[in-house]
């Protein structure tokens, strides 16, 4: 071991007359490891908000989409065979969108309605996860007629929300009226009854207020749109940003014009980019927190160079170099530092699993969409705020020990 090093361990020691240094040294560490804990436990959970809120967006809005600019798609299962060729996606399902008036006779509401094939492999895939109440398979299921003499109710999906505000359970009876479009180009109301097949909690409020979800061949008999969908949305194998763009220009050249080629960057990159710049700023101004602690190790050394005056004098008089005493108030403080730093790690690792494990942190459900904090420990999080505060640390003792290897053992033996 070094010299320097030994020496700048025992000036971590104390001593009756240095105690108070020492309990400043100890302060100081403790403002670093609170200051590492705080940034790492807020930026694990900004992570968890950021996946949470992806996951749920990317599950239920479109991760690539083709639309036909002048209006429906009839011949939709050759586009979405067509479009299985293609490297990186790994199913479609066609849509069609309408809007009505859904009552159950203890409420009433707004609702958009939205044909799915209930049977393909990616809507239950993305949809099942969802499902709390009945099952997708309901939605392809004749349900016996609400009044006698009727015809059979076909089954609907309907949001946890919406539910609620309709007193509506799996089985119940509910009426649609919407309006359609007759084909000599005239309005008119067509009015539905279906029953709960499903319920589903999404947990984004506007989709579980205002979703209702349909067998796609029973909404195109509904609302007089045979053989034809609004869109067809794609999912991917990889929802990187390079295989999306790359997805997305094979798609385009095989689907020219009259058709569109939307992907999930288009609609939902500013709400990304928003919510990573608001993590940023979380982690900067926690960073301030240790750049804090960091400024007071400053002090701490300036103390410990005032106090160790005459040791400094006699080692540079038995042959010590300027260079000798940087080094031991450099060890020294980032000693402290390194202390401090890895105390913090520990500390956020056990709140990150603390958090994650017992959720004992509840936030507004109607917000957020989840009910707990969620968390998401990235390691190289941890690396990067550790290598921050070593820096920071390492940054506040180049004052201090240049101050020490500026001393003059002449003038310290004659004071």
């Amino acid at each position: 071991m070094r010299y320097e090093l030994k020496i700048a361990l025992r000036y971590l020691r104390a001593r009756r007359k240095d105690a108070f240094i020492s309990i400043t040294t100890v302060f100081t560490a403790v403002g670093v490891m609170i200051g590492v804990a705080a940034l790492t436990i807020t930026l694990a959970v900004m992570s968890g908000f950021q996946e949470s809120i992806k996951t749920r967006i990317l599950a239920l809005s479109p991760q690539v989409q083709i639309l036909n600019a002048e209006g429906s798609i009839s011949d939709y299962a050759a586009i979405q065979a067509k479009a299985a060729s293609v490297s990186g996606t790994s199913g479609s399902d066609a849509y069609l969108v309408g809007q009505g008036m859904l009552s159950s006779g203890r409420g009433a509401g707004g609702v958009v309605v939205r044909g799915v094939e209930s049977a393909n492999s990616v809507v239950r895939e993305e949809w099942g996860r969802f499902i709390v109440e009945g099952a997708l398979a309901n939605l392809a299921r004749n349900y016996p007629p609400p009044a006698p003499g009727g015809s059979p109710a076909y089954g609907i999906a309907i949001g946890i929300t919406l539910a609620h505000r309709l007193k509506a359970k799996p089985g119940d009876a509910l009426r649609l009226v919407a309006p359609i479009v007759n084909p000599d180009g005239s309005l008119a109301t067509r009015t539905g009854e279906f029953a709960v097949g499903a319920i589903f909690d999404s947990g984004m409020n506007y989709i579980d207020s205002n979703m209702v979800f349909m067998d796609l061949p029973r909404a195109q008999e509904f609302f007089g749109r045979p053989g034809k969908v609004d869109g067809i949305d794609l999912h991917l194998t990889n929802l990187g940003r390079e295989e999306t763009l790359a997805a997305t220009a094979a798609l385009k050249k095989l689907f020219p014009a009259p058709f569109e080629v939307r992907n999930w960057i288009e609609y939902d990159e500013s709400a990304a980019a928003g919510f990573e710049l608001l993590r940023r700023v979380y982690a900067l101004v926690l960073t301030l927190l240790i750049g804090v602690a960091a400024f007071n190790l400053i002090a701490t050394l300036i103390m410990v160079v005032m106090e160790k005056r005459k040791d400094i004098a006699v080692l540079i008089a038995m042959g010590a170099t300027r260079r000798d005493i940087r080094t031991i108030f450099v060890l020294k403080g980032l000693i402290v530092g390194a202390a401090g730093t890895v105390a913090g790690l520990i500390a956020g690792a056990i709140g990150c699993f603390a958090l994650a494990r017992y959720h004992f942190i509840h936030i507004p459900r109607e917000i957020y969409g989840i009910s707990t904090v969620p968390v998401s420990a990235d390691p190289s999080s941890f690396a990067i705020v550790a290598l921050a505060s070593i820096v920071l640390c390492l940054l506040a003792t180049l004052y201090p020990a240049r101050q020490a290897s500026r001393e003059m053992p002449v003038e310290v033996f004659r004071s």
